[in-house]
């Protein structure tokens, strides 16, 4: 993958920067971003120096000292903007009911009821480019929290991410299975290859998941989002693998959808009841960061949807 276009006055100094032999980190730091989604691209490039980098970039700039300065002010931002969306107080009671509760009481559009009964060929195929930004890294932002947590919870999750990366098996990875559903679409299947295609809530809910892998401070906000994410899985999957099915769209790239089918239904409990509960368990004081990551998850697809849906309508 190479890096991605500019958007704006920070994001094309920052990518110049990286691609250059003689970069300058002063002009870096010192540029504004233009907007939201200058700011957002630019700290997606940022993380993805954590993940498997850029071709025209040096490996070695992952740790370059003014780029942790320039990640740590941009994700801060971005952080008190999500902060300032979310609810001021959290639900009360037992964790697992309330989670389920708070989950199932969230309102928002249905790109999954769309795709089902309404979409249209090359419609289902523009969201299938948008998806692929993090269905083609999948569960790596949740692997980062691995390391941080303690034994009970660090097992838990292990036995969720073994699932997601296949069981052991390179051809089974959740990954690979939508690679190998985008090439048979005719779509190209390379990492980040729609990166300069995708809207700023595409932008928004990938660098969410990296903000809380990567910082430990916000792992209890990572495994909420997980929480959620898995919760709001097993029946908008099965909607968009009958869309799909109805479209004629290839076999493998339904077989992706049909796989987190049954999957996530096991995964939902075992992220809220197992992972979260030790966590909580052990962290208490961590509750209402989880409550946070829910909750992010859940209003940031919720922008995404409203984008997509106003876009096809127009």
């Amino acid at each position: 993958m190479l890096t991605p276009k500019g958007r704006g006055s920070l994001s094309e100094v920052v990518f110049s920067s990286l691609r250059s032999s003689t970069p300058d980190w002063r002009a870096a730091l010192n540029t504004l971003a233009d907007d939201d989604e200058d700011l957002q691209i630019t700290l997606w490039a940022l993380y993805e120096l954590h993940y498997q980098g850029f071709e025209d970039a040096d490996d070695r700039l992952e740790w370059q000292p003014e780029l942790i300065e320039l990640r740590r002010s941009l994700e801060s931002s971005f952080e008190n903007s999500l902060r300032d969306r979310a609810p001021s107080s959290w639900p009360d009671g037992e964790f697992a009911d309330a989670l389920f509760t708070f989950v199932e009481e969230h309102d928002g559009p249905s790109l999954a009821a769309f795709v089902h009964k309404d979409a249209d060929h090359e419609q289902a195929l523009d969201l299938l480019r948008m998806r692929s930004i993090y269905h083609l890294k999948e569960s790596d932002p949740t692997a980062w929290v691995v390391p941080r947590l303690t034994t009970r919870t660090k097992a838990a999750l292990m036995e969720l991410q073994f699932d997601e990366y296949g069981g052991g098996d390179p051809n089974r990875l959740h990954s690979e299975l939508f690679a190998r559903g985008m090439d048979r679409c005719g779509l190209r299947a390379e990492y980040g290859a729609y990166i300069d295609d995708v809207p700023v809530e595409v932008l928004e809910e990938n660098n969410a998941m990296s903000l809380f892998g990567l910082n430990r401070r916000l792992r209890g906000a990572s495994l909420g989002h997980l929480a959620a994410f898995e919760m709001t899985s097993s029946i908008p999957s099965r909607r968009i693998a009958q869309g799909l099915t109805r479209l004629g769209l290839p076999a493998e790239m339904i077989e992706y959808y049909t796989e987190h089918v049954e999957a996530d239904a096991v995964h939902e409990q075992l992220a809220v009841r197992t992972i979260c509960g030790a966590l909580l368990d052990e962290s208490p004081h961590l509750r209402d960061d989880v409550f946070f990551g829910a909750f992010t998850c859940l209003d940031l697809e919720d922008r995404f949807a409203h984008r997509m849906l106003a876009e096809w309508a127009a």
